[in-house]
């Protein structure tokens, strides 16, 4: 007998027949899961991954049309769409089954089942499962490989934990922090992680549309409903149904869109721009601002009511400045990435180079860090990235009359390393102390 393999999972609302197939298939499959009534049905999905579903058609005494079995197809097709479901019915009705096998449905089993075809057509079944998920093993990869760096910072392993736990579950989350703390690659690792990674994350960039076109971007459009509107046309949040939706730059979204956007997460349904009818949505809402929302709720520029419904989990991420541990295992990621990129793999950053990297005070995080390295590659003629190849900008900032004596310090020893590129030698010498001196001050001072 051929080794057992995969998981099946039977939904039936006949306890009996869920017992009978379950010991005919006990040998053909490693792992066999029943459920008595399909309610549960998508959160098993979400637990336990089968291979196969087997998925009775009818589950109300007297109803025998087809229909639930339908819907239910539709959900598992929807949300988890390279699971293969065979459909069981009680009815040879071949119209149901070709609209089944529209739907989605791998193959059709009519009861009383014959034992050699049902388990013929199941082992097809996971065969073609199996079969589809090699031919597109390496896209899979490609396309779920997280590009997020956690680093060992306290802070971002609290973040670690905290994602880990929420990313399997469709609560909303707010992310904020700095310009080029990471938000969207963030965003990216919690899609990744979730029951809904199967489709591609919508991202929309509320920074970047014309006012004008937000109501458009967001819930879409039907000809006529304006000017140049030739066509009907989704919006991202229609777009997004069974995925997840990442809105960058929420504050920017205005009050007149907060309240229908608002409407739209509580009744999971969007209705076109010049439409009536409204089209039913499941999305999860994952929201980015560097700008502190409770304060645009006191000022009146952001609605309560819309923080609290897309605030379920709040993720601040801390800058790269408050990470000192991470900026060169960052940068060695980065410069790994463009060697490659740009055709020079091997290359190595110098003791040097990474000591001008942790003093830096990195204003624009690891965005900033990421374009400094992209140019370093570019710059290095050679197989060591030395000081001189990395660019940094670190403004001058003037004296007040309000500075102590420790600010005037500070400010004086970082203009210093700015002047000097980053030498710590020369910025000792200029400031006539000892390099021992200068570390001590520079981890004093946090710069």
């Amino acid at each position: 007998m051929a080794k057992a393999v995969g998981k099946l999972l039977i939904v039936d609302d006949n306890r009996s027949i869920l017992s009978a197939v379950k010991l005919l298939c006990d040998g053909v499959f490693e792992d066999i899961i029943t459920l008595s009534s399909p309610n549960s049905l998508i959160s098993t999905l979400q637990k336990e991954s089968p291979d196969v579903v087997l998925l009775d058609m009818n589950f109300h005494a007297g109803i025998n049309t087809g229909n639930e079995g339908i819907y239910w197809l539709r959900e598992v097709m929807e949300k988890f769409p390279d699971t293969k479901v065979v459909l069981f019915t009680a009815y040879a009705d071949i119209d149901l089954a070709v609209r089944a096998m529209k739907e989605g449905a791998f193959d059709f089993v009519v009861k009383p089942w014959d034992n050699m075809k049902l388990i013929e057509t199941l082992q097809n079944a996971y065969k073609s499962a199996k079969g589809k998920a090699k031919k597109s093993a390496k896209t899979l990869t490609a396309e779920s490989k997280p590009d997020m760096y956690w680093g060992d910072s306290a802070e971002m392993k609290r973040i670690r934990t905290i994602i880990e736990r929420v990313a399997v579950t469709d609560a909303n989350i707010l992310i904020t922090g700095e310009n080029g703390t990471g938000k969207e690659v963030l965003a990216r690792e919690i899609h990744r992680l979730s029951t809904r990674c199967r489709k591609t994350m919508v991202s929309l960039d509320m920074g970047a549309i014309p006012e004008t076109l937000f109501e458009s971007e967001l819930f879409g459009h039907v000809k006529g409903a304006f000017t140049d509107a030739r066509a009907d046309r989704k919006g991202k949040m229609e777009s997004a149904n069974g995925s997840t939706l990442f809105m960058d730059e929420i504050a920017n979204l205005p009050l007149h869109l907060q309240s229908k956007m608002l409407v739209v997460l509580q009744n999971r349904a969007v209705t076109r721009l010049g439409a009536n009818e409204a089209k039913p949505i499941d999305i999860r809402l994952i929201s980015a601002t560097n700008r502190d929302l409770h304060d645009a709720v006191a000022k009146g520029e952001f609605r309560q009511d819309l923080l609290f419904r897309i605030n379920t989990i709040h993720i601040n991420i801390p800058p790269l400045r408050n990470r000192k541990d991470d900026i060169v295992p960052l940068a060695e990621m980065f410069i790994a990435r463009y060697a490659q990129k740009y055709n020079k793999e091997g290359l190595l950053l110098s003791s040097d180079a990474a000591e001008k990297l942790k003093i830096h005070p990195w204003e624009g995080n690891i965005r900033e860090l990421q374009n400094a390295m992209e140019t370093a590659v570019i710059m290095c003629d050679s197989d060591i990235i030395s000081p001189e190849h990395i660019e940094l900008h670190t403004p001058s900032l003037p004296l007040s009359e309000s500075q102590t004596l420790e600010d005037i310090e500070r400010q004086g020893i970082a203009n210093a390393i700015a002047q000097c590129g980053g030498n710590l030698s020369q910025v000792a010498q200029q400031l006539g102390i000892t390099r021992q001196t200068l570390y001590n001050k520079i981890k004093r001072y946090g710069l």
